[in-house]
């Protein structure tokens, strides 16, 4: 989680008052940090208020010119980073972008590789190479299975493919062989017929492809298919990609290689 989201949780528990919210990515250097100083300062004197600032530097310098604001600093790794080095008996490095450089190479190339793989087999491409899939997801278009496979692949270099059930897996009221030979590597994703309506609206307004009627039927139809041939399924409406990932990794009990 970065400290621009974070900083957003905060002041969301915050909805009476009236925040003024700016972020400064990649301040990676010490003039870019008296640069960010100097908007602080700016802020403080048009505001007459002293800034709250959130920040999650590793670089001691960085954090001691910081400090010269004209604000109220929040430190988000200060509380645990200490207790980390006693619990481990280990000093940290202070050495920005570990968790975003390539520091394993073979880590680095499957993650790719995965990526890759999601792009290949997206939207029910490429359906005879199912066999090299972690996961194949399912489901009614719109229903969010692009983005969750790009995420399970960059995050934790699972090969997923996506399926999207149509009018003609409706009408043969069965799944195509190319599902039902790895239907033990399916999972669906569900939605809310409502929430599909407004999703669809906004790709195709007016169409009837969008129209709640046909929305709700293909929800219905899509969930008869998952529990005829017991799929493990579940409900992506108010899921985050994150929590669906975390959802189907859990659920599929499948182990990352990355960590």
């Amino acid at each position: 989680m970065t400290a621009e989201t974070i900083c957003h949780t905060l002041l969301s528990q915050f909805p009476t008052v009236n925040f003024n919210q700016e972020s400064l990515p990649f301040v990676d250097s010490l003039d870019k940090v008296e640069a960010a100083v100097g908007e602080i300062n700016r802020a403080a004197a048009s505001s007459g208020l002293a800034p709250l600032v959130f920040t999650t530097f590793v670089e001691e310098e960085y954090a001691v010119v910081l400090s010269r604001a004209n604000a109220r600093i929040f430190d988000l790794f200060d509380p645990f980073i200490g207790r980390m080095e006693e619990s481990l008996g280990q000093k940290s490095s202070h050495q920005p972008g570990q968790a975003h450089g390539i520091a394993n190479i073979l880590q680095y190339n499957r993650r790719m590789s995965a990526v890759n793989y999601a792009m290949h087999c997206d939207d029910g491409l490429h359906t005879q190479e199912y066999g090299s899939a972690d996961v194949i997801l399912l489901g009614v278009s719109r229903s969010g299975k692009t983005p969750t496979c790009l995420y399970l692949a960059l995050h934790f270099g699972f090969h997923v493919a996506n399926y999207p059930l149509t009018q003609d897996d409706f009408v043969h009221g069965r799944l195509p062989e190319s599902i039902l030979v790895h239907r033990d590597k399916a999972f669906g994703l569900n939605i809310d017929a409502s929430r599909l309506h407004q999703i669809r609206q906004e790709r195709r307004p007016g169409s009837e492809y969008a129209s709640l009627k046909q929305c709700r039927e293909d929800v219905e139809l899509a969930r008869n298919l998952f529990e005829r041939y017991r799929i493990q399924h579940c409900d992506s409406t108010s899921y985050s990609i994150e929590e669906l990932g975390s959802t189907i990794k859990h659920q599929m009990g499948l182990h990352s290689e990355l960590y």
